[in-house]
């Protein structure tokens, strides 16, 4: 697993996010502002020592993860001692590779074998939902080898077949209406069924936090969604 951290001196609030299959710090770095420490994680087949700043230095840890980082989460935070204070699972269910809660496992298994240059563009424009939206968040495309791409869909499909039932706490679940990478109704079927968790659905793509200034920005509007209907 890679991590990317961002601290400023005096912070005493902490952004948690997991990445997405396929994603490196480029696409999140520019929602990292000056009102919060960050830590991204992603690349998670890589082998890199987990060097972490201590928990008690924050008063709020907020978790996000985010399509195949929901189920990262769970599998992962565990190992970085923070406890999240809140929790909030993006475009995408702990159980990430299902015919009825996640990714269809043919289609899955199908990305994993058919992985290139090719594909990926294709993949990556299917994240942003469309061309236009792509255009727009062309500097935020990861800077990934193919290798790394498909060692680290492995990992995460071996390790996801071995999974225990879920078991962690996530207070927001945030999906989307026009989601090409996860299928809306398989996600909207998973977190209907968790009524524990507040759930809010948006009608953009499977990426879409180029919608929000900072993760500080985005993390409030999920906690007002509710007062503003």
């Amino acid at each position: 697993m890679k991590t990317f951290i961002r601290r400023r001196e005096k912070n005493r609030d902490l952004v948690l996010f997991y990445g997405g299959w396929g994603s490196d710090e480029n696409v999140f770095t520019p929602l990292c502002s000056d009102d919060t420490d960050c830590i991204l994680f992603f690349n998670y087949s890589a082998d890199e020592a987990l060097v972490l700043p201590e928990p008690k230095t924050y008063d709020s840890i907020t978790l996000i993860g985010w399509s195949l980082g929901v189920w990262a989460a769970e599998y992962l935070s565990p190992k970085t001692g923070f406890k999240p204070d809140l929790t909030i699972a993006v475009n995408g269910t702990p159980v990430p590779a299902d015919d009825h809660y996640g990714i269809p496992l043919k289609i899955f298994e199908g990305t994993l074998n058919n992985i290139s240059e090719t594909n990926m563009e294709k993949f990556y424009l299917r994240m942003f939902g469309d061309k236009k939206n792509y255009l727009r968040n062309i500097d935020r495309i990861p800077h990934r080898s193919v290798k790394s791409l498909s060692d680290e869909l492995r990992w995460l499909y071996n390790r996801i077949m071995e999974q225990p039932e879920p078991g962690f706490r996530w207070d927001y679940a945030v999906t989307s209406q026009t989601d090409r990478v996860f299928p809306a109704r398989n996600m909207n079927e998973y977190w209907e069924k968790h009524s524990e968790t507040k759930h809010i659905l948006l009608p953009l793509p499977h990426y879409f936090f180029h919608e929000w200034r900072s993760f500080a920005e985005f993390i409030k509007f999920v906690k007002e969604y509710d007062k503003e209907k």
